[in-house]
């Protein structure tokens, strides 16, 4: 069995690791390990074709992402990160579903900054939080393409100080269609392209 395989069959079932137990939280972080001394990009910041796009989570550690699922009454939805390479700019858009009309968005808009050949530097811009029908959210593309047009939404929709909302990323797997990143925080982000 491929060491990408292995991965993705240790992370099925764990929710994006919502359900992990312990034992599988260590079990994934060895096959995060193992394939990302495969990686097959040997420079991922500059792999513009394989970074464009939109990114599907399909496992991470970061606590932030994860605590949404806490709200009581809302369940976390899929959560994208959809990258566009031309203006540097990255999306992160967490679906939220509870009750019926009242379905929840949680999205920030951020600009990268490429500092090493596997490193960027993000800052974040924007933060829209709100309720996905009052917003007119159809899908990742559709929110995105109205976010760049400059639209104002029906939403807590505000912008993000730039000085005190930083980090890193860094990109330690990239292919066709996986990603692997460790953040500033320690965290680790498992996504798929879609």
């Amino acid at each position: 069995m491929s060491e990408k395989t292995a991965l993705l069959n240790a992370i099925a079932g764990t929710n994006r690791g919502l359900l992990a137990s312990e034992q599988q939280k260590q079990s994934i972080s060895e096959a995060i390990a193992a394939l990302e001394d495969l990686n097959p990009t040997a420079r991922p910041v500059e792999a513009a074709d394989l970074l464009e796009g939109n990114w599907r989570l399909l496992y991470t550690t970061s606590k932030a992402l994860l605590n949404l699922d806490r709200v009581p009454v809302y369940k976390l939805g899929q959560i994208y990160q959809c990258i566009r390479v031309e203006t540097t700019s990255v999306y992160n858009i967490a679906e939220i579903y509870g009750l019926p009309y009242l379905e929840g968005l949680v999205s920030v808009a951020a600009k990268f900054v490429p500092v090493s050949e596997r490193r960027v530097q993000v800052t974040f811009k924007r933060s829209i939080v709100g309720v996905q029908r009052l917003i007119g959210y159809s899908s990742p593309e559709d929110f995105i393409q109205q976010i760049e047009a400059g639209k104002k939404f029906t939403a807590l929709d505000v912008p993000i100080k730039g000085d005190t909302q930083q980090g890193w990323l860094d990109i330690t797997y990239l292919d066709q269609d996986l990603r692997i990143g460790r953040g500033n925080e320690g965290s680790v982000f498992v996504l798929s392209k879609t």
